[in-house]
């Protein structure tokens, strides 16, 4: 059966196959047929692992030891053709060697040549399927019954061979040029380059496609052309070529669409966009805003400068503005702050020029490092009728603190802003020697702190009693147990929320913190039942219990001194008028507060009667109750409620007479006194025109108004004051001086003068506490002149 099957496909090269056709399908015919059984009966993809197990192409039919004979073929109906082709005359070795030559290689090239082989012979299969089907479109191909198939002439093997290339053609669209994959499995293929669609998962290039111009198939490796990077061609090979990979790329677009609010949160701000440009120029304005703020921050709130080089103060820096470039440490330090302190000066210099009339407050101190510092401080009302603060210096001061010394001191200072000593109008100070030295060697008006003073009122009627100092000494003892326990602390607050006490901490006295002995002994009263119930469950701590005793004492002490914590805390604010306040505070302490009651112990009437006598001797004076009591009268809430009435003449007199000598030392004031009434005296030269204006222009008549002096005036404004309802207590008295401004010209420059004092010295201990926070344990090497630039920014900016 080999022998005449050999002969037909030799037949048929000779007559029907042109030159053109490669060898491979010239020599395989039968091998077509074979492929179209094993496909028929294996499978096509078992009959492609047999295919690719073949290394090298056989010949012939012999060499592959194949048993297939063409009688055992499953008969197909072939029709003969009509008419019958001429057969040319061409030998086999001619017809191969020719195909070879044509396409450029050997036989054994076609087969041997690797992946680029494997790929030309399934183009070149194709190209040959293409033209069989020409072959078998031509009109004389007519098929025959399947039965005469085996019968048919040598003539229609030809036609055996078109119908087997036919069949192979359809097996082949599923099998995919299984030969060339397998072949090309070995490299893989390059992704697309910024590919953001699903389908690009299923296709790439070869890895020597820079330009990633020829798109590949990952599943059958074929060409797609996608012109312009369009995904609908690559789509439609996947829906038509691999249905399974198609609808896994749809599913996976679906999952990776973003909706709209993952779009907006994906989408990067305006903002950050601009943000993601150079850095701003030094000398750009938005680098000196962002400069300057930080510059104030370090100032005003007392951080220290390495602030800017901690990575937490960077980041926020980073994040508010990302463009910003923070300097560094020394810039800070050697031009930022200078520069914001000479400006800050400036500014209080030019604020001082325009100041008539201010009153100070001095103090010395010791910093952290033990240097001594001395504070000065300034108190005036703005033409604005505000009332301004500023502190003018906290100088290294490491002299002798005597008299002498500090007096030189202050007055220097003084004249280091520009300030007259005669507008000074008082100095408000503790009750320390030195400075009460000094105070009288300047020759300076001196007023009492009404806090210190009273703190040592209560402090001198306490003292001696052996009562007082036991409940005090057993108040002390049991706030440091808690304070140093943290257990009993715990058991504290356990005890408190069993009995519903407030779940409050104990308070420690502190000696230079006013009334904080009348908060340790208020609190204590409070939590009593807690701390007796706390203490008696520990042995150790059982005789820390206030005997009943004690806590009479602390009784009567708590009732004579509460009331008085108020009006330390109200006297030492500087933001409003407080020296008007000393003299009805007082009064208020004689005649309510501090008043004997029936129910009052002997220890209680003993306590408030050593208060009172030593607050009025201390201001029993007569310039300090001249000073206070003028500033009383001047206020338009108290006038003359709180002045004795022995006294209320004397103050009347004294008001005309001062200010009467302010206007005298006002030229301004006097000069534009006389230019008012020279405007008057000329107005009647103007041409009369109505009647009204004779009357008014005849002043020589016998009813004639004569000029009043200026005196007159004063008194007259001072009893139109008088007469005027009392503000209410309430209210601020600048402000009713700034509505009642014009009517009362005189007498509000009085005001301007007095109102401005005040009462406690509490302006200075703030000082004191601001260069607290700046020399640290963190800053104890800053120079004093460093610390003085440093405590003016915080209290000035």
């Amino acid at each position: 059966m080999d022998q005449p099957h050999s002969k037909e496909v030799s037949e048929m090269e000779a007559a029907h196959i042109s030159p053109e056709l490669p060898v491979r399908w010239v020599v395989s015919a039968d091998r077509t047929v074979e492929i179209k059984e094993e496909v028929t009966e294996l499978g096509c993809d078992q009959a492609n692992e047999r295919i690719l197990q073949e290394e090298t192409p056989p010949s012939s039919v012999t060499e592959r030891d194949t048993s297939i004979k063409l009688s055992e073929l499953e008969p197909v109906p072939i029709q003969e053709e009509s008419p019958v082709l001429e057969p040319v005359p061409v030998k086999p070795e001619a017809v191969k060697r020719e195909a070879l030559l044509n396409e450029g290689e050997t036989s054994h090239d076609l087969y041997s040549n690797g992946e680029d082989g494997a790929e030309l012979g399934s183009i070149q299969r194709k190209r040959r399927i293409s033209q069989l089907e020409t072959i078998q479109t031509h009109p004389s191909s007519q098929q025959q019954p399947r039965a005469s198939r085996m019968h048919a002439p040598p003539s229609s093997s030809t036609n055996r061979f078109r119908v087997a290339a036919s069949n192979h053609r359809d097996k082949e669209r599923q099998c995919g040029a299984l030969t060339s994959s397998h072949s090309k499995e070995k490299e893989e293929l390059v992704p697309k380059k910024c590919s953001s669609s699903a389908v690009w998962a299923f296709f790439g290039f070869k890895s020597s496609d820079f330009k990633q111009s020829t798109i590949l198939c990952k599943k059958c490796w074929k060409v797609v052309p996608a012109k312009g990077g369009n995904t609908s061609n690559l789509f439609h090979h996947l829906r038509h070529r691999h249905p399974v990979e198609y609808s896994k790329c749809i599913e996976k677009r679906s999952s990776d669409k973003p909706t709209k609010h993952s779009v907006i949160e994906n989408q990067t701000p305006i903002s950050e966009s601009i943000s993601n440009v150079a850095p701003y120029e030094p000398d750009s304005k938005r680098w000196k805003q962002i400069t300057d703020a930080v510059t104030y921050f370090i100032a005003k709130d007392m951080v220290p400068i390495y602030t800017v080089e901690k990575e937490g103060f960077k980041k926020l820096l980073k994040m508010i503005d990302k463009k910003y470039q923070l300097p560094s440490r020394k810039y800070f330090s050697e031009t930022a702050l200078p520069a914001l302190y000479d400006d800050c000066r400036e500014q209080v210099a030019e604020a001082l020029t325009r100041v008539q009339f201010f009153a100070s407050t001095t103090d010395l101190w010791s910093s952290q490092t033990t240097e001594p510092y001395i504070s000065l401080t300034v108190h005036y009302i703005d033409p604005d009728w505000k009332l301004c603060t500023k502190c003018l210096q906290t100088s290294y001061f490491p002299e002798d603190h005597t008299g002498e010394a500090i007096a030189q001191g202050l007055r220097d200072a003084l004249s280091a802003w520009g300030l007259r000593e005669e507008l000074q109008i008082c100095i408000t100070t503790d009750s320390r020697s030195d400075v009460v030295k000094a105070a009288q060697l300047n020759a300076w008006k001196r007023l009492q702190c009404f806090g210190h003073r009273l703190h040592l009122a209560i402090e001198n009627s306490v003292k001696g009693d052996k009562r007082i100092d036991h409940a005090i000494g057993v108040c002390k003892k049991l706030v440091s147990t808690f304070s140093c326990s943290w257990k009993k602390r715990k058991a504290l607050s356990v005890a408190q929320a069993e009995l519903s006490l407030p779940q409050h901490q104990l308070v420690t006295e502190t000696p230079t913190r006013w009334g904080s002995r009348q908060r340790m002994i208020q609190r204590v009263l409070e939590q009593e039942e807690a701390i007796a119930q706390v203490l008696t469950a520990d042995r150790k701590t059982r005789n820390l219990v206030p005997t009943w005793q004690d806590a009479d004492v602390l009784r009567s002490l708590n009732k004579a001194l509460s009331p008085l914590v108020a009006f330390t805390d109200v006297l030492s604010c500087e933001n409003y008028v407080s020296v008007s306040y000393v003299k009805p505070v007082l009064h208020l302490l004689n005649n309510n507060i501090l008043a004997v009651e029936e129910d009052d112990t002997e220890l209680t009437k003993s306590i408030k009667e050593k208060i009172l006598s030593y607050l009025n001797l201390k201001y029993s004076s007569t310039d300090t109750q001249d000073l206070l009591d003028v500033s009383s009268f001047i206020d338009p809430r108290f006038k003359v409620q709180y002045i004795s009435e022995d006294r209320v003449a004397a103050i009347k007199a004294r008001v005309v007479s001062e200010v009467e000598s302010l206007l005298q030392q006002d030229k301004s004031f006097a000069a534009g006194a006389s230019n008012t009434e020279t405007e008057s005296q000329e107005a009647p030269a103007k041409k009369l025109k109505t009647l009204g204006s004779l009357f008014k222009a005849n002043t020589s008549g016998p009813r004639a108004s004569k000029l009043v002096s200026e005196k007159d005036k004063i008194v007259l404004e001072l009893n139109h004051y008088l007469l005027t309802p009392l503000a209410d207590s309430e209210s601020d008295p600048l402000i009713w001086w700034k509505a009642q401004q014009t009517n009362f010209p005189r007498l509000c420059k009085l005001a301007q003068k007095y109102l401005c004092i005040p009462a406690t010295s509490a302006a200075c201990e703030r000082v004191f506490s601001t260069c607290g926070n700046i020399v640290t344990c963190k800053q104890t090497r800053l120079k004093p002149d460093t610390v003085d630039k440093l405590v003016f920014l915080a209290k000035n900016i």
